[in-house]
């Protein structure tokens, strides 16, 4: 148990810490691709900023609106007094400043074809950060409007000097990203009425997608990889388990024959010392008597080794049949009423047929071994008077024959292997019940030998039903 516990725990430990690297490995290659894509997206539309300050062009009508909206502002607000008063236009000139760059610049349109052009995702959502708002009033004073805590430009010379009226600066920068948005360009445009900073973000909303395809193939072979070791794992360990379970069967094979073997001999060692006794010679009586004990148990001895041969001959060789068409009824009474003479009023069977006259093809031998092994279980593992019902039928173009007892039963964990050879549901050679282990084998060789099968039912304390059904 506890070599079994070791291994199991290395495997595990040897999946986990393949899974973990993998994993790592992956991690890096995503942030690997997430920064390839990041560059890529923002090296080209700095190209395109670059066409773009040839021409001039660039928010030339979101200028002129903003140069007109201000330099009325440039009146109105050394006007207003009142903090709050204040606080509300400044409110209002954001949210104009906002609406018109985001309605009126004209970038987005352009940089979506030029990114169409270069054979690259054209579709992406856009995002204006506005970071400064500055209106210079009348008093050539300088109004701070909105100014945000990532702002980080500032006009030389600060508020009060002469502010240049060339066209407005274009900047690519690495501003703060999310998860799929990139930032592009943080731009500046003034007049002689305004200052506006803002920063310019174009979201990719797939971006995800896109990194997931390109790392597609990687990720399929480490989770094909990670899996393949998991079954190999699974398969070694079972097939360990496996070899362990045979080994113990067949520990408890020799220990059961052993002591079956044992049994006869013993018998028959007696008997032979008691036949040297002057006084059991003089006796013909005391003679026979020993003598048939000394032939009963040989024979019995025999029937041991004669069994243990044909398992050895059933590996080695396909299952011959020698099959006679017989009346299913007709059979199966006569085996039952001998199974009763030789069992004498140790049990009670009943035995209930419909087989309405039908005649099978079986082997004679073999199919009364199979019928006698039921029966014989029936009556050795029950710790109580043996009842047993025999029933035969007629199902699906099949002879089903169906054999009760009221045993002691069979766990559910020991059913799926009552017919493996040399099994039994106890360990050891301390066994309640003499056996090897072979009498279920035999049933199912010789029930699927005939193109049929046999199925068990059974609860332990309450008995068990073993149905064999053959194709007539």
């Amino acid at each position: 148990m506890r070599k079994r516990n070791t291994i199991l725990t290395l495997g595990i430990l040897a999946i986990f810490f393949m899974a973990t690297s993998q994993i790592i490995i992956l991690r890096g290659l995503w942030k690997q691709q997430n920064e390839m894509l990041t560059i890529r997206y923002r090296s080209l539309p700095q190209e395109a900023i670059g066409a773009l300050r040839e021409s001039n062009t660039v928010h030339d009508t979101v200028q002129y609106l903003l140069n007109e909206y201000s330099g009325k502002l440039a009146k109105e607000l050394p006007e207003i007094k009142d903090e709050k008063a204040k606080d509300e236009k400044n409110k209002e000139i954001l949210n104009y400043f906002t609406v018109a760059l985001n309605k009126e610049q004209d970038f987005t349109a352009y940089l979506s074809d030029y990114l169409d052009k270069q054979g690259f995702e054209k579709n992406f959502n856009y995002r204006i950060d506005i970071t400064n708002i500055e209106i210079f009033t009348s008093d050539t004073s300088s109004h701070i409007v909105f100014r945000s805590n990532s702002f980080s430009g500032r006009r030389p010379g600060g508020p009060g000097v002469p502010v240049p009226t060339d066209r407005p600066g274009m900047m690519p920068v690495q501003g703060d990203e999310s998860r799929s948005s990139i930032s592009v360009l943080r731009q500046r445009l003034w007049t002689d009425y305004y200052l506006l900073n803002f920063e310019y973000y174009i979201d990719f909303s797939d971006k995800q997608k896109q990194i997931l395809k390109e790392t597609a193939v990687s990720l399929i072979i480490s989770l094909l990889s990670i899996l393949v070791v998991m079954m190999i794992f699974l398969v070694t360990y079972r097939n360990l388990m496996e070899e362990k379970r045979l080994s113990n069967l067949k520990t408890d094979f020799i220990n059961n024959m052993t002591h079956e073997l044992k049994t006869p001999l013993a018998t028959i060692t007696v008997a032979g010392k008691t036949l040297e006794m002057e006084k059991i010679r003089k006796d013909d009586a005391k003679i026979l008597e020993t003598a048939k004990l000394i032939g009963k148990q040989s024979i019995h001895l025999n029937q041991l080794i004669n069994m243990i041969l044909e398992i050895s001959m059933w590996e080695r060789t396909e299952f011959q049949l020698d099959k006679k068409r017989v009346d299913i009824e007709e059979f199966m009474n006569d085996v039952v009423e001998s199974f009763k003479t030789g069992y004498g009023n140790s049990s009670t069977l009943s035995q209930k047929y419909n087989f309405n006259g039908v005649r099978a093809d079986i082997d004679l031998v073999y199919f009364t071994t199979m019928i006698n092994n039921l029966l014989a279980n029936a009556v050795k593992y029950c710790d109580k008077d043996p009842e047993i019902s025999i029933e035969g039928s007629i199902q699906d173009n099949k002879i089903c024959i169906s054999i009760t007892d009221n045993g002691i039963g069979i766990a559910k964990a020991d059913q799926k292997h009552v017919f493996d050879k040399f099994y039994r549901a106890s360990g050891g050679n301390i066994h309640k019940y003499k056996g090897l282990g072979l009498g279920l084998y035999y049933v199912k060789k010789i029930a699927t030998a005939h193109g049929g099968d046999v199925a068990l039912n059974s609860k332990p304390g309450k008995g068990s039903i073993f149905t064999v059904t053959i194709p007539y």
